[in-house]
């Protein structure tokens, strides 16, 4: 494995038209992310007024994904900037950390969501000590501690580097240092790995449970079987694949050319992550009735809207002498129940 002092030049690796793909991507998930994790923010809330320890954990995935939301804008003017840096040592570290701490605390409170939902359908009469409001709140902040104690290295390293073109780049090392192969090795292991145990059992007992249960009503298990489902897909779809290449990155990385030939793979797989801030609010749509009835409404008024526009637009077509549809309050609830009957 080639050395590399934190003072060395980076490799300079043309990024190409995926460039674009970046931009675009942050600019959707900031766009769709930052309306629907504040919704998400309210609902959690909500949830925790109702002394549910389930919505103490969405709660916290919830703040996780509005810090990433946060740095987005400073990673959105890198890519413009053609990948160099403007902001300094500090916001390049504060940046690259939230971008970390949203991927293993994000999959934290997914393993926790899913142990909660294992406890309750497999256990629903042990355990109730681990499912109180207090536990909830305690294994919350183990979570972030552990997650602010791994991003301490982050800010004891220098993550601003200069490639040969002189551009200064931020938490890019290509090849990586050689003190980020002990970090990568605890993050695909106890980051990863052992989440995905922890999801994979969880997911199989709560289906086989929910399968088998003759006093649970029909709408309760398929809301059950959604959650759970949900997130191991999001887990898998957003994190699998940039733990995969971070590992043969780790295993191989040893010169300039073998960087050059993974490096859009690893980098798409980057982005993928991002979309668990997109991924994370439909979870609420699984857990609380209010949330699913907002999002239903929500649905019904576009729809109502881009109804009434067609109306309109067709309207303007029609011969001067039919007279306009009426615009009479029967009408309107007649057309509403019709929109919903369509949704």
């Amino acid at each position: 494995m080639m050395n590399m002092s934190e003072d060395q030049t980076n490799c300079t690796i043309e990024h190409g038209i995926h460039l674009y793909l970046f931009s675009s991507t942050y600019i959707l998930v900031l766009l769709v992310g930052v309306p629907a994790n504040a919704y998400s923010l309210y609902h959690a809330w909500l949830q925790v007024k109702a002394r549910n320890e389930l919505g103490i954990y969405l709660l916290n995935l919830t703040v996780s994904d509005l810090l990433y939301l946060a740095s987005l804008p400073f990673w959105l003017q890198y890519i413009f900037q053609d990948d160099d840096w403007k902001y300094g040592e500090w916001s390049c570290q504060l940046s690259g950390f939230l971008l970390y701490e949203n991927i293993y605390v994000s999959i934290g409170f997914l393993c926790c969501i899913s142990i909660d939902r294992y406890l309750a359908v497999v256990h629903p009469l042990h355990f109730s000590s681990l499912r109180t409001m207090k536990a909830a709140a305690l294994i919350s902040a183990i979570v972030w501690l552990k997650e602010l104690g791994v991003g301490v290295v982050f800010f004891v390293h220098k993550e601003v580097s200069r490639d040969s073109n002189n551009r200064t780049v931020c938490f890019e090392h290509y090849p990586m240092m050689p003190w980020e192969h002990l970090v990568n090795y605890y993050r695909f292991c106890v980051g990863f790995l052992f989440p995905l145990g922890i999801l994979s059992m969880s997911y199989f007992r709560v289906l086989h449970a929910v399968g088998k249960s003759v006093g649970t009503q029909m709408l309760q298990k398929v809301r059950i079987k959604n959650l759970v489902t949900s997130t191991i897909i999001i887990f898998l779809v957003c994190f699998s694949p940039y733990h995969v290449f971070l590992l043969v990155r780790t295993l191989s990385e040893k010169d300039c050319s073998f960087i050059e030939n993974i490096f859009n793979y690893y980098h798409f797989s980057l982005l993928l992550t991002s979309l668990n801030c997109v991924a994370d609010p439909a979870l609420y749509c699984f857990v609380s009735e209010s949330a699913q009835r907002g999002l239903q409404e929500t649905l019904d008024s576009c729809a109502h809207a881009l109804c009434s526009c067609s109306r309109r637009e067709g309207s303007y077509g029609t011969d001067s002498n039919e007279a306009p549809p009426p615009n009479e309050s029967g009408t309107t609830v007649t057309l509403l129940q019709q929109t919903k009957a369509d949704v």
